[in-house]
C-alpha cells in the first residue's frame, strides 16, 4: 500500500527537464510583436497621414467625399467644409467625411 502512494506522488511531481513557465508564453509575446509591427503600426501611420491631409484642405481644392461626391471646396472652418458639387449646388460636409483630395486634372500622370 505504501509503494502505490509513492508511485502516485512520483508521477504527480514535475519532471526535472521541463522548461520554466515563462518560456511557454514566449510564442504569444512573439505573435504580439509581429502583430504590432506588421498591422497596427502601419495602420496608425496611415491614419495619421489621412488626418494631416484632411487638415490641410484649403479653398479651391477638389475633394472626394465619403459618399462619392466630387466637388470644389469653397469655405473651410475647423470641423466643416463647404463644397460646391455643381453650379449653385453647395453642401456643408464634415471634414472627417472627406476621403481624398483630388489633384488637378491638368497635371501629367505620375507614371509618365
Amino acid at each position: 500500500m505504501t509503494s502505490s502512494i509513492l508511485d502516485i506522488l512520483q508521477a504527480a511531481a514535475p519532471a526535472a527537464g521541463e522548461p520554466p513557465a515563462w518560456v511557454t508564453f514566449m510564442p504569444f509575446v512573439g505573435m504580439a510583436v509581429i502583430f504590432w509591427f506588421f498591422i497596427l503600426r502601419p495602420q496608425m501611420r496611415q491614419q495619421k497621414d489621412q488626418r494631416e491631409k484632411i487638415n490641410s484642405i484649403k479653398r479651391g481644392d477638389q475633394v472626394l467625399t465619403g459618399g462619392g461626391f466630387l466637388g470644389k471646396v469653397i469655405k473651410v472652418d475647423d470641423q466643416y467644409a463647404e463644397i460646391e458639387l455643381a453650379p449653385n449646388v453647395k453642401v456643408k460636409a464634415l471634414k472627417s467625411t472627406i476621403s481624398d483630395i483630388v489633384p488637378p486634372t491638368g497635371s501629367a500622370p505620375a507614371n509618365d
